[in-house]
């Protein structure tokens, strides 16, 4: 018996050396505290607790004291992961190489966007004729941090002045900047307080742009839905703006383009993110009213171009993959409207150059690309450098040479020309960037989700990869408002897939890669079929040994960071790692913040009725985390200056997280500082926010060092 327990207590001390030596690897987890409020909203007589509204205030000393502590402790964390400093650099060496955008013609000069390596922000040049090139704007020297970024860029008709857009700190309020072209000199006060705008010139004289009131309270989060088109003319203040259209009409999004010719302006306006009215005006006459052309939100049409009084508009009425159509602009209803490309089985997305149109159709998520005359008859197939995605085919109506761009997973952008009359296309620019293609693999596997329905996904990692289960992998998804996830090279997954990474990206519901019907299958009471989409991919890559739950991290960003909160409170057994980015959280309360209203053909509102309430409470990532159950690892990011997806949603969610946990794994929120929803966001912020996401997921899955390098424990 004495030997029996001497035999047991040496065990004993032998497991607690064993647990001792393990525990070193692992960071205490003592999370900041977060308090708690007694808010409770009714909601058709569901009483719904809401303990973290407060953090809804971003004005607040107390909220930002809040961020402050996490970003602390979430740095304190990252700072201890031995191989983050490595992945840092290895982004910032294969980001280092020159990139350079499609060239345009403005005026007498050729314009192009360039970036030298690790700029920041890319730089506009131009050049004329062979004369060497020179800086026309410098984003890079519009603030010290590089946080100030150029939006939209816009000439008049003789490409003398240019009319330019500014975001501060991320920020999706602009400033509108108007200089002479020739001498770069500023030529009058800047215009304030605008947002989702285009910039859009009749003639020389002036441009029409849009914003909203200013917001009472915080121009951050403050509800925003009232849109304004309004037309600034040259040599006069803003407060002389004549509004268009929207002052009688309540519409959250309002937009105006211009012909080419300066003949008519074409108003596009909606209350959501799917649909719109379309309105056109003759501005050659200044007595002119502004006619309806479609008076209804069914549908979305837009202007493509005109050939004199004759309009081409692009729409999916009638044609849930869209039709290119013409018409006259004095009798502009659809009933006289006349198909010049008919819908097709295939999604499109039209352009024009040189007086042809070409139509981008996506077959299973990838470019094929059609030459057309304006009367619809086909000139020919283009053929393109491979399997991808093709962007571009854009020019004025004599540019002979139109260009575009083509990229896939694997295979950085490249930039081709195209002889519209021949049809000839050659390389025009090809990346010096430290990254074989030939080392790599990605091709297309279908699925079936739960619901029996086949689901496209494309799946790249390096050649040579073992399919044992323990790669690690992420899942990347985004399913919702209509829009497509095609194949493009992005650096920071090239850097993913040197380290042996799988990277996975299905083509869910509620996205537009198969039309408006596909859209649809998505939105409102038919959302979890997205979340459902998501489970299934992430079955397939376990079911056939390209990872295991053990190895794989769902990754998605703002309605894909909602994809990844709900599916994580769903599943949290499926994934290891999960890493929502600018998500919509709460989808209880989204609507009542910036432009979130705009978002209900999408996702429905609590306020709609009993049962969209009970819905959205059914898989509301705030409301769904429940004390005891073991989450995966989670580094949720978002951006102090988010005015599109308000940070709150993020910080309730990481408050949930934090509190409820049940398992070890952490709970980590990183709150950029003087960022927003992504758009403009300085390489430099990039490079180490992946370093960081790519460092937390690799620790915890297991891996001591990077995976190129050893194997992972256990």
């Amino acid at each position: 018996m004495k030997n029996i327990i001497l035999i047991a207590l040496f065990g004993i001390l032998l497991i607690s050396c064993k647990n001792s030596e393990s525990n070193k690897n692992e960071i205490s987890l003592n999370y900041p505290a977060t308090k708690k409020v007694d808010t409770v909203t009714d909601y058709f007589g569901t009483k719904v607790k809401d303990p973290y509204r407060w953090l809804e205030d971003d004005t607040s000393t107390e909220t930002g004291n809040w961020v402050e502590k996490e970003n602390e402790f979430t740095y304190n964390y990252l700072a201890k992961i031995p191989y983050r400093e490595e992945l840092k650099k290895r982004l910032e060496k294969l980001w280092n190489y020159e990139k350079i955008g499609a060239p345009f013609k403005e005026g007498n000069y050729t314009y192009f966007y360039k970036n030298n390596g690790l700029q920041n922000q890319y730089v506009l040049y131009r050049q004329k004729g062979e004369e060497t090139p020179e800086v026309f704007l410098d984003p890079n020297t519009f603030s010290k941090d590089g946080t100030t970024s150029l939006g939209n860029v816009s000439f008049s008709k003789n490409g003398e002045t240019v009319a330019y857009s500014i975001s501060e700190g991320g920020s999706d309020w602009r400033k509108i900047i108007v200089m002479d072209a020739e001498s770069k000199k500023i030529k009058e006060d800047t215009i304030v307080d605008v947002k989702f705008s285009g910039i859009s010139w009749k003639n020389n004289e002036g441009f029409f742009y849009s914003s909203y009131e200013k917001p009472k309270g915080s121009e951050l989060s403050a509800k925003t839905d009232q849109h304004h088109l309004f037309y600034h003319k040259l040599g006069t203040s803003q407060k002389e703006d004549q509004i268009i259209f929207g002052k009688d009409q309540k519409r959250r999004y309002v937009g105006g383009n211009v012909t080419e010719d300066g003949h008519y302006l074409l108003i596009s306006a909606s209350i959501s993110t799917s649909g719109n009215e379309l309105y056109i005006k003759d501005l050659t006459n200044k007595n002119s009213e502004i006619i309806p052309i479609v008076s209804n939100f069914e549908s979305t049409t837009s202007l493509l171009d005109s050939k004199g009084d004759i309009l081409f508009l692009v729409t999916n009425l009638n044609a849930p993959n869209k039709r290119v159509i013409k018409v006259n602009a004095s009798n502009p209803e659809p009933k006289n409207w006349v198909d010049v490309i008919p819908e097709t089985s295939n999604v499109l997305t039209p352009s024009t150059g040189n007086g042809y149109i070409f139509a981008k159709y996506m077959v299973d998520a990838i470019s094929k690309v059609k030459q057309y005359d304006y009367n619809g008859k086909l000139i020919r197939d283009i053929k393109l450098p491979g399997i991808g995605t093709a962007s571009g085919f854009r020019g004025k109506k004599d540019q002979k040479i139109i260009y575009y761009s083509f990229s896939n997973y694997i295979t950085p952008s490249s930039i081709y020309d195209l002889n519209t009359e021949t049809g000839k296309t050659s390389l025009y620019k090809k990346p010096a960037i430290d990254f074989n293609s030939d080392d790599f693999e990605s091709h297309q596997v279908f699925y079936n989700s739960k619901d029996g329905t086949k689901i496209p996904m494309i799946i790249s990692y390096k050649k040579g990869t073992v399919l044992n289960g323990k790669n690690p992998t992420i899942l990347y998804g985004y399913g919702g408002f209509n829009i497509s996830i095609t194949p493009s090279f992005s650096i920071v997954n090239a850097v993913w897939m040197e380290q042996g990474g799988v990277y996975a990206v299905p083509n869910l519901r509620g996205g537009g890669e198969y039309g408006e019907k596909w859209h649809n299958a998505g939105i409102k009471m038919k959302k979890q079929n997205v979340f459902d989409d998501f489970i299934a991919a992430a079955e397939y890559l376990i079911k056939n040994n390209y990872t295991s739950s053990k190895y794989l991290a769902i990754r998605g960003a703002s309605n894909g960071g909602l994809l990844v909160g709900a599916t994580m409170t769903q599943r949290p057994d499926l994934m290891k790692v999960a890493l929502p980015a600018v998500g919509v959280m709460d989808m209880l309360r989204y609507h009542k913040f910036t432009a979130g209203a705009g978002w209900a053909y999408d996702y429905g509102t609590s306020d709609d009725s009993k049962e969209m309430f009970e819905y959205l409470k059914g898989y509301s990532p705030v409301q769904n985390v429940k004390k005891g159950v073991h989450y995966p690892a989670t580094l949720i990011t978002t951006g102090d200056h988010d005015d599109r997806v308000v940070p709150a949603h993020s910080f309730k969610f990481a408050a949930q997280l934090q509190a409820k946990q049940g398992g070890n794994a952490p709970i980590l929120i990183r709150i950029e500082t003087n960022a927003g929803h992504g758009a403009g966001t300085p390489v430099s912020k990039t490079i180490e926010q992946y370093a960081d996401i790519f460092g937390f997921t690799l620790y915890n899955m297991g891996y001591k060092d990077l995976p190129s390098k050893t194997k992972v424990k256990g």
